[in-house]
């Protein structure tokens, strides 16, 4: 019973942290523009993301413009969208495969060890789910830091973290703790002893020799 509630437990944080990496990726608060300077100007707010760009005027307007081309984008903005695609679709594929390992689910019944391992796999595509939304928003955090304090970076067009990278950090935090809980229900190897012989009992000796 242990095991089944830290199952069960493991694949709703995968699933909250699976969640929480697609409304990072769509969120556009991948980065806000920073204010610190002498020409503080509070008239509107920028913020970029992976699929536009917004700015929200003083007066809670806000206005969204898709970028127009791929192929004008950065290299590491490309790359950094391609690793929470793939993040998004290993977490629906590892979604489906622990779904069919949970012990509370009654497909593969008959094989138990199975039924075990289709959640542990499950929960493997999950922490790898995990660790490319975490590899993409750690380095797109890391650019964006080394841009705010490079000394030829104008101040006016100079960002800091947005409210997308926080959640894409807890987001695969959660992905990653729940997949190693779904792993934590691999079934035990049970070291099987070859089964114990009898001795042959000795025949009753009837007290006569023969010849």
């Amino acid at each position: 019973m242990a095991s089944g509630g830290l199952q069960l437990l493991g694949f709703v944080m995968a699933f909250l942290g699976w969640i929480g990496i697609i409304i990072s990726t769509a969120m556009p608060q991948w980065k806000m523009a920073s204010y610190a300077g002498d020409n503080i100007v509070t008239a509107q707010a920028l913020y970029e993301g992976l699929w536009m760009s917004c700015a929200m005027q003083s007066t809670g307007q806000i206005q969204c413009k898709v970028y127009d081309s791929l192929l004008k984008l950065e290299s590491s903005l490309q790359a950094t969208r391609a690793l929470m695609v793939a993040s998004i679709l290993l977490g629906l594929v590892g979604m489906f495969v622990a779904v069919t390992g949970m012990k509370c689910m009654k497909c593969m019944e008959d094989d138990q060890v199975k039924k075990m391992r289709m959640a542990v796999f499950g929960g493997v595509i999950f922490i790898i789910s995990g660790l490319a939304a975490l590899v993409a928003t750690s380095w797109y955090g890391n650019r964006v830091a080394r841009a705010f304090y490079d000394p030829y970076t104008p101040v006016n067009t100079r960002f800091e973290f947005g409210s997308a990278l926080f959640i894409g950090w807890a987001a695969s935090s959660l992905a990653i703790l729940g997949g190693s809980f779904l792993c934590c229900s691999c079934p035990r190897r049970e070291t099987s002893y070859p089964p114990t012989r009898g001795y042959p009992k000795n025949a009753s000796s009837t007290g006569k020799d023969y010849v």
